[in-house]
């Protein structure tokens, strides 16, 4: 007869084993469609096997199969204020994106607003900052997803594009590097992380290790780039961005740079408004024709 110890401990994976199940066994579309653009809150599967993330989908008319978009969301370090967020949805962008013929999911990651759980890109302190951790980490949570729709039959295999902003655009950036079939293109809104340190605008933690990680992530990176930047962006500003990119590109990833017009009162959110997506609309018609 097992000991208390050994009871307790196959009580327990059992346990585990069945939250994990249930997990998984709820993962898809958790409603109808609404509108616009055939709106619909979907479970898909993350890196913390106990803990479906949530995620919109939205859809073109018809059965498809689409192309994929996924976008990846921006983040912050407070856990109070990661708890408090809304569920990310970028309507603009997604309408966008659907317009062309894109399925388009965009995921919340572990850690932030109703998905909860552990928080699993955490890059430390400011002063010892582990940008690469972060990226990878990320990056993770992007193709669990990613790889979760490519499974559904109105989804196509090729001509994929991964979209990330800011905490998301780090995580794309970490993610061209990986074993990713049907991936074509990423576009990447102002990426980086441990921007508005402590509160200030145009302060990073650690600039100088955020480039080296950049450099890290470009020399296994397979797949093309467009990085783009509001010339008002206040936690990446367009100088900070274009070394990020250079370095990038110095450990042989393809980059195109751009600096786009100044977007509200703040640039770094322009992709989450109709107004900065209009601004970002020919740039990334020409990131779309050259995949």
């Amino acid at each position: 007869m097992p000991s208390f110890k050994v009871f307790f401990a196959l009580v327990a994976l059992g346990a585990v084993s069945a939250q994990t199940a249930a997990a998984q066994g709820r993962l898809g579309a958790q409603g109808a469609e609404g509108a616009p653009n055939r709106e619909q809150q979907w479970l898909v599967p993350s890196p913390d096997p106990d803990n479906a993330a949530r995620a919109m989908l939205f859809r073109p008319p018809g059965d498809g199969p689409f192309r994929l978009a996924v976008i990846a969301h921006a983040s912050v370090q407070n856990v109070l204020l990661r708890a408090q967020m809304p569920q990310p949805e970028y309507h603009a962008l997604a309408a966008w994106l659907v317009a062309r013929g894109f399925a388009v999911l965009v995921p919340e990651r572990p850690g932030h607003g109703a998905t909860g759980g552990k928080y699993l890109e955490d890059q430390g302190g400011c002063d010892e900052a582990d940008y690469s951790h972060s990226g990878h980490a990320t990056a993770d949570e992007i193709a669990a997803a990613l790889n979760y729709l490519r499974g559904q039959s109105f989804i196509r295999q090729d001509g994929t594009i991964l979209v990330g902003h800011s905490a998301g655009g780090w995580g794309v950036l970490a993610l061209a590097g990986a074993d990713t079939p049907g991936v074509s293109a990423i576009i990447a809104f102002s990426p980086g992380r441990g921007g508005h340190a402590n509160d200030f605008p145009n302060q990073v933690c650690a600039p100088h290790t955020l480039i080296s990680s950049a450099a890290e992530f470009g020399k296994s990176a397979r797949v093309p780039v467009t990085w783009l930047v509001a010339a008002n962006d206040s936690y990446f500003a367009p100088d900070l961005s274009r070394k990020l990119a250079d370095a990038f590109r110095a450990g042989g990833a393809r980059v195109d740079f751009h600096v786009l017009a100044a977007s509200g009162s703040e640039g770094h959110w322009l992709p989450e408004s109709e107004a900065g997506v209009k601004i970002a609309g020919p740039e990334l018609d020409r990131a779309l024709k050259k995949r």
